[in-house]
């Protein structure tokens, strides 16, 4: 069976970025592929910033990411790029982690103005790394998705239609490409 990984570089739980993910996570899933997802930001921070290459939490990952076909790598935009701790993730993974596996971005940002963070900052790292396909990019704006936080704690998203499909766009590509 086909593995996809997601690799979320959200810092946090209410991120609109985990509406994205959940909605491809799911899709993945209907489809009958197995998904596993990776949140960065629950991996120990010391392993990250002192790049502890043999933590077995980061082997673990990395297993996860050698295992997948296919890696969906999702991050809001700060600063004009994705954030620090996917990139502190990303270069604790083998060099040539991402060879031979389908990559699908999925970003956020508050505006418009940072769209190409994907094509300047993102894919020539992946591609330092082996990365050669790529399916489309989705990128939304924080104003396309809604957040609600129900009695319980939990975060509750709505994806505006246009950013719905194009996930769906993506989730389509990434079931084509493995079945």
């Amino acid at each position: 069976m086909s593995k996809v990984v997601i690799l979320s570089g959200s810092p946090s739980a209410s991120s609109r970025l985990n509406g994205m993910v959940n909605f491809v996570r799911k899709t993945l899933a209907e489809a009958g592929l197995n998904t596993a997802i990776i949140e960065v930001v629950d991996l120990p921070p010391e392993d990250l910033v002192y790049a502890n290459f043999n933590s077995p939490t980061i082997l673990a990952a990395n297993e996860l990411i050698a295992a997948a076909d296919a890696v969906v790598i999702a991050s809001p935009v700060y600063k004009a790029s994705y954030t620090g701790v996917l990139k502190a993730y990303i270069d604790l993974l083998p060099q040539k982690g991402f060879e031979k596996k389908l990559i699908a971005p999925v970003f956020i940002a508050g505006s418009m103005a940072h769209m190409l963070v994907v094509d300047y900052a993102l894919k020539p790292v992946l591609a330092s790394m082996g990365a050669t396909h790529f399916t489309k990019t989705v990128y939304a704006t924080d104003d396309s998705i809604t957040r609600e936080q129900d009695k319980d704690g939990q975060y509750r998203f709505t994806i505006e239609e246009s950013i719905e499909a194009r996930l769906q766009g993506i989730a389509d590509e990434l079931i084509e490409y493995l079945k």
